[in-house]
């Protein structure tokens, strides 16, 4: 039978033995002379296309050569030309990355838009009930889903906000140690050590936090007449803060350290003591780049899943108590997008929403950020 006539299976094997017999490997079945002859055909063009690609390549050589020969000249100005290729491929670069943002910004507002035409952008914005899980067929029972974003966002804030109280102080006590109180010796061994943290797989903080910190803090709370859910916040935020603290550490060190010495010692010449000259003097003179590894932090912190997925569960519930099982939007925005919804569906499209609102509360922390560096930012010489 002909090629075309043999069903896609067949058609595959074949293929697959052709390619075994080219490669020089034992095929399938028995080799026929029209199987050989294909082989021998392939293995002829593909000596010519090997001879043709040397010789193109051979002659684009002594053709760049030539070129090159005839225009050095003492008028040729080698150094600008380079520069000017440099600067347009830094640009080309650049521009690059701007459409890609663009890019990604543009399909998340165009999913997004989908998503707000089945759903009211007020019950996403102000809805204090999150039940995406809307049926496959308009028949089906609880075809309809509640959309409230509130009780996501408010979980993500309550674990951040924990991770934070645990891992800025630390970070930044952390960090002032090693730069002004440690000894070479201790700060050489301290620094790797803490920053190693950093390093640890996440589905590992998400099993220590899960297997060792909630069942912990659940005893605690029992021991204290306490109601704490298997799976709480506490849990999630503490295993959290201890994962993004080199984070803080690291970067608020190096930013200490850039403060000109001259400055420490200008502060002791006038009878300041260690403490007094890094409260008045290296804080608010590295407050930017402190600033600046905070809002890190707090990216990481907003961003994370595993931990989340495996300490403070999936459940969207709206509350204030640390010890209660609350879910965050990188989380739901993960489990929307696995299953078998159709893509089109409120549900899936919900993801894209979430991910916009993510986006805009981001920017304009970020943009709060910037404000209060330029608001507090020293110039130094």
């Amino acid at each position: 039978p002909e090629l075309r006539d043999l069903p896609p299976d067949r058609l595959n094997l074949l293929v697959n033995d052709l390619k075994n017999l080219i490669a020089g490997n034992v095929v399938s079945s028995a080799t026929d002379p029209a199987m050989l002859a294909v082989a021998d055909r392939y293995r002829n063009l593909q000596a010519i296309g090997n001879a043709s690609l040397w010789v193109v390549a051979l002659a684009l050589a002594i053709g760049g050569f030539g070129y090159a020969w005839r225009s050095i000249s003492p008028t040729l100005r080698a150094r600008n030309r380079v520069e000017r290729a440099v600067n347009v491929f830094l640009i080309a670069s650049s521009t690059v990355a701007i459409f890609t943002t663009v890019g990604i910004v543009l399909s998340v507002v165009f999913e997004s838009l989908l998503f707000f035409g089945k759903v009211p952008v007020t019950e996403f914005l102000f809805g204090l009930q999150w039940s995406p899980q809307t049926a496959l067929r308009a028949d089906q029972v609880g075809s309809s889903g509640a959309f409230g974003s509130v009780p996501l966002f408010a979980g993500t804030l309550l674990i951040s906000g924990i991770a934070m109280l645990v891992a800025v102080p630390i970070g930044l006590m952390s960090a002032l140690f090693l730069s002004e109180y440690a000894t070479p010796k201790f700060r050489a061994i301290a620094k790797p050590a803490l920053e190693i943290l950093a390093g640890i797989p996440t589905v590992v903080y998400g099993f220590f936090a899960a297997l060792t910190v909630a069942p912990l803090i659940r005893e605690i709370g029992v021991a204290l007449g306490l109601h704490v859910a298997s799976e709480s916040a506490l849990a999630a935020g503490l295993v959290m803060g201890i994962m993004i603290i080199p984070f803080v550490s690291s970067l608020s060190d190096d930013v200490i350290n850039a403060v000109p010495q001259a400055m420490r010692d200008g502060s002791y010449a006038l009878g300041a003591t260690k403490s007094e000259t890094i409260k008045r003097v290296l804080l608010p003179a590295a407050l930017p780049g402190i600033v600046g590894s905070i809002l890190l932090a707090v990216s990481r912190a907003i961003g994370e899943t595993m931990i989340v997925v495996m300490a403070a569960g999936l459940s969207a519930n709206l509350t204030a108590n640390p010890l209660e099982a609350v879910t965050t939007v990188t989380v739901q925005i993960v489990t929307l997008l696995t299953g078998d919804q159709e893509f089109d569906s409120p549900k899936t499209l919900a993801a894209f929403a979430l991910g916009l609102l993510l986006f805009a509360v981001t920017l304009i922390l970020n943009i709060i950020a910037l404000h209060v560096v330029r608001k507090y930012r020293e110039q130094y010489e």
